[in-house]
């Protein structure tokens, strides 16, 4: 499962927001191609808030990924779902400024 940022645990979810405080990065159109209990792969886009001149102000711009989950652990919240712990996101073309080629994010719990 991937919990999402109202702790709701999702399968294969179409959409998922990266940055839950404000909404700033955000993961649309996902097309599943791997979805099992170690891992997952999904090619979509990843909205990410420019933030000029400041992010009130900003404007979303799309770049395509793969988004892969794995390091699967039992979820605290109810230790019998197992819930992914880490997203990294592998940006094929182009990329936000600052991004790396391949970001990894730890989950919240």
């Amino acid at each position: 499962m991937l919990v999402d940022c109202f702790f709701k645990p999702r399968a294969r979810p179409d959409a998922f927001i990266l940055a839950c405080g404000d909404g700033n990065s955000r993961l649309s159109s996902l097309r599943w191609s791997q979805w099992n209990g170690r891992s997952a792969v999904a090619k979509g886009l990843n909205f990410v808030n420019d933030c000029k001149p400041y992010c009130a102000a900003g404007r979303f711009h799309p770049y395509p990924v793969i988004v892969r989950l794995d390091r699967p652990e039992p979820w605290k919240k109810r230790p019998h779902t197992q819930r992914f712990t880490r997203l990294s996101l592998v940006f094929p073309a182009a990329r936000p400024d600052g991004y790396q080629r391949v970001e990894t994010y730890a989950l919240w719990d």
